[in-house]
C-alpha cells in the first residue's frame, strides 16, 4: 500500500478525448515488467540452495567413496536418522526444525504463486505503442488534493492509502466543523474517473470522530 498527504495533480497525465486503443503486445510485456516484481533474486536463492545441497551431498559421497572421513556426517548414517526420525532429538528441537523449514518453504511458494505486484497503477487510454505507469503514492497525493478542499481541512488532516483494488480516505475534520462524507467520496471519486486507472479501485472514505483544533 501506499499513501500520501503531499499535494499532486495528474492532470498532465489523464487521457485525452482521442480513441481509446489497446497495448500492443510488446507493451503489454513492457507494462506487466513495469507493474510486477521480478522473481531473479529468489530463483537465484533457490537454485543457490539447491545447487549447494547437491554439492555437499556429492562431496560427502566421494569422501566415503575412497575411504576418507566425513566432513560432517556419513550419508549412510545421515539416511538412517532421517528414516528414524523424530527418534533421538528433542521435541523442542524439532519443532523449531520443523518450524524454520516450514517458514522457508512457505516463502518460496508464496512467491512462486502470488503475482508480486508493484505500488502502481497504469492509466488507461494512452495509446497503442505508449502507456503511463505511475506509482500509487502519486496518485494518493492527487486524490489527498481532491479530498482536502471537499472536506476543507489542512493537508495534515487528510491521509489516503491506494492499493490495486482499494482507495481509503482518511479524513480528521477540524473540532467543530462537520465534514461532508459524500462531498469527499464524490470528489475523490470524480478524480478517481478522470484517472483512468486500471484496475479502477473502490473509494472508501473515514471520517474520524475525534477533531483537531483548528489554527
Amino acid at each position: 500500500m501506499s499513501g500520501g498527504t503531499v499535494d499532486g495533480d495528474l492532470a498532465d497525465l489523464r487521457p485525452t478525448s482521442r480513441a481509446r486503443a489497446q497495448p500492443q503486445p510488446d507493451m503489454r510485456r513492457i507494462v506487466y515488467r513495469e507493474t510486477h516484481s521480478s522473481r531473479a533474486a529468489v530463483a537465484t536463492v533457490a537454485a543457490a540452495l539447491v545447487i549447494g545441497l547437491a554439492s555437499y551431498g556429492l562431496l560427502e559421497a566421494a569422501v566415503h567413496a575412497i575411504g576418507q572421513p566425513a566432513w560432517l556426517i556419513e550419508p549412510q548414517l545421515a539416511a538412517e536418522r532421517i528414516v528414524a526420525l523424530p527418534a533421538g532429538i528433542p521435541p523442542l528441537l524439532l519443532g523449531a526444525g520443523g518450524a524454520v523449514v516450514a517458514m522457508v518453504g512457505l516463502f518460496f511458494l508464496l512467491n512462486a504463486i502470488l503475482p508480486g505486484r508493484r505500488a502502481r497503477h497504469v492509466l488507461n487510454g494512452t495509446g497503442a505503442s505508449s502507456a503511463v505507469v505511475v506509482d500509487d503514492e502519486v496518485i494518493a497525493s492527487a486524490l489527498a488534493r481532491s479530498a482536502r478542499l471537499a472536506a476543507n481541512v489542512t493537508p495534515e488532516q487528510v491521509m489516503v492509502v491506494v492499493s490495486r483494488r482499494q482507495v481509503i480516505v482518511n479524513v480528521r475534520p477540524t473540532s467543530g466543523v462537520p465534514v461532508a462524507e459524500a462531498a469527499v467520496l464524490s470528489a475523490v471519486q470524480d478524480e478517481l474517473s478522470g484517472m483512468s486507472l486500471v484496475p479502477l479501485p473502490e473509494v472508501r472514505v473515514n471520517v474520524s470522530t475525534v477533531g483537531v483544533i483548528g489554527a
